[in-house]
C-alpha cells in the first residue's frame, strides 16, 4: 500500500546506502556488552496465530501484555487483522520453557475480526487489567472481569467507538479525575474523494465526564484536527512540567502538508497543537513507533522514533531554552538510526514498526529494539529486514547484535513487546508478524535453551495505588539506584506500535546486589526510598512502609 514514486524511493535508497553500516569487528558487532541468547519457541509454546489481511492491515498487528488472571504473569492478547484476535493464557514454568494456553476471551467472533492492536489500561480503579482494543471499524473498551474474561463496556460508557481505522492508542490519568483521558489515533478515512492519498483522519481524545447519578462515562470526544495518519501516540511529560502532552507520530506516505505533532492537553482545557512559534520543529517522517527513555537521567525524556530509512532518536536542545519542545537527532551519534538490514546482502532502506527501550541482558543499560518488515512486497525496500536488537554500551552508543542473539528471522515484524514470561529475571520477546507465525523468543541468558545461565542481576517493580484513582500509578517515574548511578522508568500506556504492556518494570542491576527505590507518583509526590535486594520482584504501594515481596511459584519437577 506505501507506493512511493521512483524518484523519491531511489533517493530514498541511496541516502541510506550512504550512511555508514554499524560498527563490525571481523563480521561481528563491535560489543563490549554481553550478549543474551534467545531462542525461538512460539510452536512449543502452542501460540498458533497469524496477522494478516488486505491492505488495511499492512499496519498494525499489535499485541497486548498484561495479567488477565490476577496471577502476575504476563499474558498476550494478539491482533489478527482479518483472523481473529487471540488471547493466549501463560503457563510458562518459572525459568522454564514458554508456555501459553488458548483463552476464551469472551469476545464475539465478530467483535475479535478486524483487530489491529490493544492497550491494557486499567480504566475503572477496580485492579483488574481492561484493555482498549483498536480495530477497522467500532473499537472497543473491554472491561476485565478476571479469569481472563472481558465485556465490552462501550454502552456502559457511553463511548462511541466509530467507524474509523484506527492505529495508535495511548492514555493518561488528568488530575482530578477518576477514569483515564483515552486518545484514539485514526489512519486514512477511506470514505473521503480521493482516499487515500490526503485523506487523513482526524484523531480523537476521549475525557471522562461523572454525571449527576455519580456513573463515568465518555460522551462526544474532542477531535484532534488536522490528523496526519497516526500509527503511534504517547501521553508524555516532555518538559517536566507535570502536564502530559500526546506526542504524535505521523506517516507522511498519505498526508499532504502534515508532520510529527504534540499537543498540549492542559487540564480541563481545549487541546492545542504545538506551533512552529511555540518551537515546534517541522518533521516529516513515515512515522511508524514511538519509544521513550530517559538515558542520561537528566529529567527530559528522549523519543526513538520509527520510520521508512531510518530510526530518529530525539533529544531535547540542551542550547534551547527548556520550556520550548525542541529537540536535535542523535540517531546517527549513537548508532540507532537502523537504516538497512544489519544481516544478509540486501542494501534497500529498511521499514521499521515497533520500538521499545528495555534492558534485555541487565547490564543496568537501556537496550532499544525494533520490529522490522516490508510494508508487503514494495521492491524499494528490503524484503529480508531482520528486526534490531541494539545494545547499550558504557561509552553512550548502542550496538546492533540482533544476528547473534538470535532474533534476526526472516519475517515482516509489525507490533512487539519484551516482557519476562517465564519470571527468571531474563526478559523474552514476542512479536506479531504479518503474513507468519508469531515469534516468540525465550531469552536464556548466557546459557541455552536446555540451560539458561542469568546474565546481570536484576529487579522487577510494580506501582500500585490502592484506593486511589488510578491504582496502576500511570504517569508515576521508578528511580532505581545502585552505588552512584540511577537509571529511571516511566509507567505509561501507548507508544510503540499498536501494541502495549502494563504490570512489572524491569530493571537491570549489573553486579548490584541491592538497589534503592524511589517512586514519583503521579501527582508529584515522592515515596521515601525503599531498600530492596536484586534478582526479585517487588511491589511498591503508595504510602506503604515497605515494599512487598513476590515469590513466582517454583517449577514443578
Amino acid at each position: 500500500m506505501k507506493s512511493l514514486g521512483p524518484s523519491l524511493s531511489a533517493a530514498v535508497a541511496v541516502c541510506a546506502a550512504l550512511l555508514p553500516a554499524p560498527a563490525f569487528a571481523n563480521g561481528k558487532p563491535a560489543s563490549l556488552a554481553p550478549v543474551p541468547n534467545f531462542v525461538e519457541e512460539a510452536e512449543a509454546a502452542g501460540i498458533d496465530h497469524v496477522y494478516d489481511g488486505a491492505w488495511e492491515f499492512f499496519v498494525g498487528g499489535g499485541t497486548a501484555i498484561f495479567d488477565c488472571d490476577g496471577d502476575r504473569r504476563p499474558d498476550i492478547f494478539a491482533a489478527g487483522g482479518k483472523n481473529p484476535a487471540k488471547l493466549y493464557r501463560n503457563e510458562s514454568p518459572t525459568g522454564g520453557q514458554l508456555n501459553f494456553a488458548l483463552t476464551d476471551s469472551g469476545m464475539s467472533e465478530k467483535q475479535a475480526q478486524n483487530v489491529l492492536g490493544a492497550y491494557p489500561v486499567d480504566f475503572n480503579n477496580d485492579g483488574v487489567i481492561d484493555l482498549a482494543v483498536l480495530r477497522l471499524g467500532e473499537n472497543l473498551l473491554l472491561e476485565g472481569k478476571g479469569e481472563c474474561r472481558f465485556e465490552v463496556a462501550n454502552r456502559a460508557l457511553g463511548f462511541d467507538g466509530g467507524r474509523e481505522w484506527s492505529t495508535a492508542f495511548s492514555a493518561t490519568f488528568e488530575p482530578d479525575m477518576a477514569f483515564p483521558t483515552l486518545a484514539f489515533g485514526n489512519y486514512v478515512d477511506r470514505s473521503a474523494p480521493g482516499s487515500p492519498w490526503g485523506t487523513c483522519h482526524d484523531n480523537f481524545l476521549f475525557r471522562p465526564q461523572t454525571g449527576e447519578d455519580g456513573k463515568v462515562s465518555y460522551p462526544e470526544p474532542t477531535r484532534l484536527s488536522p490528523g496526519y495518519c497516526a500509527l503511534s501516540m504517547l501521553f508524555t511529560d516532555w518538559n517536566r512540567s507535570g502536564e502530559a502532552a500526546l506526542r504524535i507520530s505521523n506517516d507522511r506516505q498519505y498526508y499532504r502538508g502534515g508532520e510529527e505533532q504534540l499537543w498540549a492537553v492542559p487540564p480541563g482545557r481545549a487541546p492545542r497543537p504545538y506551533r512552529k512559534s511555540d518551537g515546534w520543529q517541522h518533521l516529516k517522517i513515515w512515522g511508524m513507533g514511538i519509544a521513550s527513555i530517559d538515558l542520561d537521567v537528566d529529567g527530559f525524556p528522549e523519543y526513538a522514533l520509527t520510520s521508512m530509512g531510518d530510526t530518529k532518536l530525539q533529544k531535547l536542545d540542551s542550547e534551547a531554552d527548556e520550556t520550548l519542545p525542541i529537540y536535535q537527532d542523535i540517531a546517527f551519534d549513537l548508532g540507532v538510526t537502523a537504516h538497512r538490514p544489519y544481516a544478509g546482502d540486501d542494501l534497500k532502506p529498511s521499514t521499521g514498526w515497533h520500538s521499545e527501550f528495555q534492558d534485555v541482558n541487565n547490564d543496568g543499560l537501556w537496550d532499544l529494539f525494533i520490529a522490522k518488515g516490508n510494508v508487503e512486497a514494495m521492491p524499494d525496500f528490503a524484503a529480508y529486514d531482520p528486526d534490531n536488537l541494539l545494545l547499550g554500551q558504557w561509552e553512550g552508543k548502542f550496538a546492533e547484535v540482533g544476528d547473534t542473539a538470535g532474533v534476526a528471522l526472516d519475517r515482516r515484524g509489525r507490533g512487539a513487546g519484551l516482557a519476562d514470561f517465564n519470571a527468571d529475571g531474563l526478559l523474552d520477546l514476542v512479536v506479531v508478524n504479518r503474513g507468519a507465525n508469531v515469534s516468540l523468543f525465550r531469552n536464556t541468558g548466557r546459557g541455552t535453551a536446555d540451560k539458561p545461565k542469568q546474565l546481570g542481576n536484576w529487579l522487577a517493580v510494580e506501582v500500585r495505588q490502592p484506593g486511589r484513582a488510578n491504582d496502576r500509578a500511570v504517569g508515576a517515574r521508578i528511580s532505581v539506584k545502585t552505588g552512584n548511578r540511577t537509571v529511571v522508568k516511566d509507567i505509561q500506556v501507548g507508544a510503540g506500535h499498536a501494541s502495549g504492556q502494563l504490570g512489572f518494570v524491569h530493571f537491570g542491576l549489573g553486579v548490584a546486589e541491592r538497589a534503592n527505590v524511589r517512586i514519583k507518583w503521579p501527582d508529584g509526590d515522592w515515596s521515601h526510598s525503599y531498600r530492596v535486594f536484586a534478582n526479585g520482584h517487588v511491589i511498591i504501594e503508595r504510602d506503604a512502609a515497605k515494599a512487598k515481596l513476590w515469590y513466582p511459584a517454583p517449577a514443578s519437577d
